[in-house]
Parts: structure tokens; sequence; C-alpha cells
């Protein structure tokens, strides 16, 4: 969900303590559902594989009860969408708090080659009540985050995560864009105090440890909504952060600026995209139509 500002600190004894009782609530917890996945009927035409391939994360704020309702509404969003694979050249983009029907629409309008694997949120009550989030509007559909792809994709698939007992679930959504070879992955991450029912726990950790497993050691490119700032001497929350992630790979800004670009209107960098690929460039969009900015990273796959 969109942050008002950076993410409150946890500390690590709210993760001991979680991880004390995960056994007993993982089978609740854990992201497992099949993503949907939509293409044209018609079969896409033959593509040859390029020598590069621009890759995009952004969170759409397109869930209106979310503290969205004054970031523009579909059409809007669909434009913004649209610009990123026209003007930046986005071939496959990572989408968060988005609706699947905004979603549908914008595949059609991309043309019969583009393909969409969409993973719903759910919300999670005390008593263990699991519930849909739906976007408000007519014909909006479901509220959740997404691969985008103007290229075939397979093999895609949920990976497991923790998630909270009592709260929202978002989750690892990963697909491989075959011509190109490369895996990639769109993560949303819990916010700090996620968890109703355990409101200490932090999941971030172990959120970015499953999806740093599941990814491959070069042709990858993962990344989304973190949730969570780059880390830092001087900040609590930098233990969340596991130590492959800037090490066996490259985040998009890394290294490219003396600080990280900030991608959300709080002025911080919630939003990543990382590689094991060798990176040609890396740009930040304000879209006009969301609280987060968009995320361009342009890798070479040849």
């Amino acid at each position: 969900m969109s942050a008002p500002g950076r993410p409150p600190v946890r500390s690590r004894s709210g993760r001991r303590r979680r991880s004390a009782a995960i056994t007993v609530s993982v089978l609740l917890a854990l992201v497992v559902a099949g993503a949907v996945v939509r293409s044209a009927t018609r079969p896409a035409p033959a593509y040859t594989a390029d020598s590069t391939l621009t890759v995009a994360t952004w969170n759409m704020c397109g869930v209106r009860q979310w503290n969205c309702s004054a970031t523009g509404g579909p059409a809007a969003k669909n434009s913004a969408l649209r610009r990123l694979v026209t003007a930046d050249g986005a071939r496959v983009l990572l989408l968060q708090e988005a609706c699947s029907g905004d979603l549908e629409a914008a595949r059609r309008s991309l043309g019969r080659s583009w393909q969409l694997a969409f993973q719903p949120y759910s919300s999670r009550d005390r008593a263990g009540r699991t519930t849909a989030v739906r976007c408000t509007g007519d014909g909006r559909g479901s509220a959740g985050f997404a691969v985008l792809s103007a290229r075939p994709l397979t093999a895609v698939r949920v990976v497991p995560s923790p998630q909270p007992v009592a709260g929202l679930r978002r989750g690892i959504l990963c697909a491989t864009v075959a011509v190109a070879d490369v895996r990639v992955c769109a993560a949303h991450l819990t916010l700090p105090g996620g968890d109703a029912a355990h409101p200490s726990w932090e999941y971030r950790d172990d959120q970015l440890k499953a999806l740093v497993a599941a990814v491959p050691e070069r042709r990858t490119v993962f990344g989304g909504d973190f949730n969570l700032a780059p880390p830092n001497a001087r900040d609590p929350s930098a233990w969340v952060w596991p130590s492959a992630a800037f090490r066996a790979y490259r985040e998009c800004d890394q290294d490219a600026s003396p600080r990280a670009r900030n991608t959300h209107a709080s002025g911080h960098k919630l939003d990543y995209l990382f590689t094991g690929l060798p990176r040609i460039s890396c740009a930040v969009r304000d879209t006009g139509v969301s609280d987060h900015r968009a995320l361009l990273l342009k890798v070479r796959t040849g």
C-alpha cells in the first residue's frame, strides 16, 4: 500500500518474536495461489531475440480507497502506462496497486502480442476469514500486482513468502520472458505494522530472502515496491536487507549517482529494480498520476 512517508522502523526483536511463531502460522500466511495469465486469443507474432531489454516498475496507486482518489482515473493511468512503453521503451512492466480490469484494458490497447500475469491481493481478518480486495468503480475488477510483457511469458508462478496473519497480503510474482531468457519478478512487500494480530512483527526481511532465492544468479530483473529505504549505516532497519541484494546483483541506481533518487512523493526511495545482467541505463519518471514514480532499467541481454 502506498506509504504516506518513510516506513516506520521495526527492530530485530520484532523479527525474533515473529520467527519464533512462524512455524505455527506459516501455513496460514503463505501466498500460494496461482496467478491469472491473459493474452490475446490469436497467436502472437514470432520474435527474434534483441540484445537489450527495458524493464519498468511502477506502483500505479490505482486502488482509489487506498488514498489514491486524487491521483487520476483509469484513463489517465492507462495513458501514463502507454507512455512508459512508447516514450521510454519499456517492454516488461512490474506493476503494483493496479486493478485487473484497468490492466486488461491496457493490455488490449497495447496490441495482441502483449501478455498479462496478474495476482490479486487478499485481506485476512483476525478470525481467519480471507476476502478479495476489489477496486472501486464499475468494471475495474480486483486489486493486485502484475507483470505486463510485450513478449510471451512462461513459467509464471507465485513465490511463497510469509504474509501477515491478519492484514493485507501482497506477495511475489515471477515469470520468464522466454525470447530473452530473462526471469522477472514483481514484488510488493508488507508495510511495517501491517499485521493487525502481531504489529511488531517484521516481514520484509524474510520476503526479500524468498525473492532473492527465487531468481537466477545472472539472467534476471526483479523489483517492485519494497516499502523500504536503501540500506544505510545510520538506519536501524538496514538489517532487513539480505547481503546478496547489493552484492550478487546490482540495483538500477547503484553506483550511478551519489545517492539513490527518490521514487515516492514523501521524498524517499521505496521502489527498486535489481539485475545480474549488465546495466545500460537507469531512469526515474514522474507519471503525474501516482504517489510513486516509475523506475526504468535497461539491461544488456545478448
